[in-house]
């Protein structure tokens, strides 16, 4: 990944966690994206969940065809037990890796909520993706997939600080080993963006051809949160500079939209938005509330115009809405073609599968906060 270069500070940073010790700046960096570590679960005895009428008697299997590439499913699937024998189980971020047939297995690949879904429970567990119910399993078990190896993480055009020409001028294990830093990345206007966490050793370093004095060094290490191959081009646009218009995002698909929105949030998170006064009106574009990201990140730009954070859940909501997020109560939001919102997000699914209305509970979320909501 490049970006234009500057004659001000470097684009990304490393930096040491413990404390704040900046290891250098530098101009580029490549092995940023890769695939996440994931679960992996094969589900068996696999029905999908009939669309309207039953469905009809299978088909003969046909000649084997290439593997199909993986399907995604969801930002969250829950597994929910038929028997309710237990709360249900969520899985982030969810591939499925085999076709769903009407009969066979299903292997789900996600992020674990926790430890995972307990796999000492036998019996019927249906699945949705908070929307819609996708299927049933008699029971699952959990698949040990196979490590990627960790590509290296190449930092060119580092400018490094003396403690690090020390380290390299040392050239053993233990001076070499960097141990827990943080990849902090700026935009292209020198604004915080993000960080990510990693684990860091060096083993090459050789003079950059980027420019005297600055050095291409290799990290052979690996991330805590790595960013996910998909979300590339989500965070070379954020990368670039924010966006200038509201509604960059409108294009995007509900897994770009998320991740788009994570960057907003982190983002967010380094920087402190003023609180216009009470009675203020805001005004919401809803015409591409289509799923659950769309309305975050409308709301957000509704409150803090291009690229503004206002909440991705609840609990979030609620302290937007107090202040230190460029709200003051009481305040009137105008909702612009709501009923798109109210189309698509007027019947989604609890994690236990219960269906409730989340454009409604968004409206009274904000109302008894403080922000009277008019729909247009």
């Amino acid at each position: 990944m490049t970006l234009e270069r500057r004659p001000t500070r470097a684009p990304f940073s490393l930096v040491r966690e413990e404390d704040d010790h900046v290891w250098g700046d530098f101009a580029e960096v490549e092995g940023l994206f890769g695939e996440p570590r994931s679960g992996m679960y094969e589900l068996f005895g696999w029905v999908p969940e009939p669309a309207g009428a039953p469905a009809a008697t299978p088909a003969p299997t046909p000649a084997p065809t290439p593997a199909p590439a993986p399907e995604w499913l969801g930002s969250t699937v829950w597994l929910v037990p038929e028997d309710e024998t237990l709360d249900a189980w969520r899985l982030d971020d969810v591939e499925a890796l085999r076709p769903r047939t009407a009969a066979g297995s299903l292997v789900l690949v996600g992020d674990d909520d926790c430890d995972g879904p307990p796999e000492a429970h036998r019996g019927t567990v249906r699945i949705h993706d908070g929307t819609r119910w996708l299927g049933s399993c008699r029971e699952f078990a959990a698949v040990l997939p196979a490590q990627p190896a960790e590509p290296p993480l190449v930092l060119r055009g580092l400018a490094p600080s003396e403690e690090l020409r020390q380290a390299l001028a040392t050239g053993t294990r233990k001076a070499l080993t960097l141990e827990k830093a943080v990849l902090e990345l700026r935009d292209a206007h020198g604004a915080p963006l993000t960080d990510r966490l990693l684990w860091a050793r060096v083993t090459a370093w050789r003079p950059s051809a980027l420019g005297p004095d600055l050095l291409d060094v290799e990290l052979d290490g690996y991330f805590v949160d790595p960013v996910p191959e998909f979300a590339r081009p989500v965070w070379e646009r954020w990368l670039a500079g924010p966006p200038d218009e509201p509604g960059a995002w409108s294009g995007l698909d509900t897994r770009r939209r998320g991740a788009w929105h994570d960057l907003v949030r982190e983002r967010a998170c380094r920087r402190r938005s003023e609180d216009r006064p009470a009675g203020t009106a805001y005004e919401l574009d809803g015409r591409f509330v289509t799923d659950e990201p769309g309305l975050w990140l409308a709301l957000g730009e509704a409150v803090n115009g291009p690229g503004g954070y206002f909440g991705g859940c609840f609990q979030a909501l609620h302290d937007c809405l107090g202040g230190d997020f460029g709200f003051t109560a009481p305040s009137t939001l105008t909702w612009r073609n709501s009923e798109v919102a109210r189309a698509h997000l007027s019947r989604v699914l609890s994690p236990d599968g219960e269906p409730y209305d989340l454009f409604a509970v968004m409206v009274r979320a904000l109302e008894e906060d403080g922000m009277r909501v008019v729909r247009a």
